[in-house]
């Protein structure tokens, strides 16, 4: 039997790797009949949350977006989709943006479906609208060899234009393939493991990571990954863009 002290989950001043193995299920005002984890928060330090959802049978999601804008992507399973009026089935692979002060409904869920969100505070510019709702197939989104290494592919799953102050892209990385040099930057992270292993080196830290865990880096958390095994490495991850550094 396995000690249940043991746990590769880590929490630092400007990174975190949260594993399945310590999920605490919360309760979201408006999510019925479904399973809540908070993977990363305001609460560790960061500027979104990111969180895991497993609907059950007649599970739902209802809500308004008030400040903050939502990413919905469906991890595996199916469910029914109505934003603003607008109504898709979405599966395995499929997205929808949610723009602020726009109502959302979840339903028809396949019992097990999971959905990964990303929430951040919009924050406007007088030069650029607010986005509009956005549908959208990972399936259907090319994804160009990254920065001309072809065992990399990013896709970029939102639009990159000044109405939007987040970007969510798939990075993937074939076996043996690692980003050509340690980043270090102002944009911030939440990520979550869809396929793979490798070790990532967060903060000159080292950490094995597979399918299932999360990971939050905030602002100039030096970064590098590669990918081991024997299948590609792929991620979904978060980033804030096109906005002017907030000087407090």
């Amino acid at each position: 039997m396995e000690i249940s002290a043991l746990t590769r989950s880590v929490v630092k001043q400007n990174h975190a790797v949260i594993c399945p193995d310590g999920y605490v299920n919360s309760q979201v005002p408006g999510w019925t009949n479904c399973t809540v984890n908070v993977i990363i928060n305001e609460q560790m330090g960061a500027q979104l949350c990111q969180t895991l959802i497993t609907l059950q049978k007649e599970g739902t999601l209802t809500g308004t977006t008030n400040q903050s804008q939502i990413f919905f992507y469906v991890i595996e399973g199916s469910c029914r989709a109505t934003v603003n009026g607008e109504t898709k089935v979405l599966s395995n692979g499929q997205f929808v943006y949610v723009p602020i002060q726009k109502e959302y409904v979840f339903d028809e869920a396949r019992p097990g479906t999971r959905l990964l969100t990303f929430h951040k505070v919009y924050e406007p510019l007088q030069e650029a609208s607010v986005p509009v709702t956005l549908f959208g197939d990972a399936a259907n989104i090319p994804g160009p060899a990254y920065l001309n290494d072809p065992a990399l592919r990013l896709q970029v799953l939102l639009p990159d234009n000044l109405s939007f102050d987040m970007a969510v892209n798939i990075f993937t990385y074939d076996p043996g393939g690692h980003l050509p040099f340690v980043e270090t930057h102002i944009m911030e992270h939440g990520l979550l493991y869809l396929q793979g292993q490798g070790v990532y080196m967060l903060d000159h830290q080292w950490y094995p990571i597979k399918k299932g865990d999360s990971i939050w880096m905030a602002p100039y958390c030096q970064q590098w990954f590669t990918a081991m095994g024997k299948e590609p490495a792929v991620y979904i991850y978060y980033k804030n863009v096109n906005r002017f550094p907030t000087v407090i």
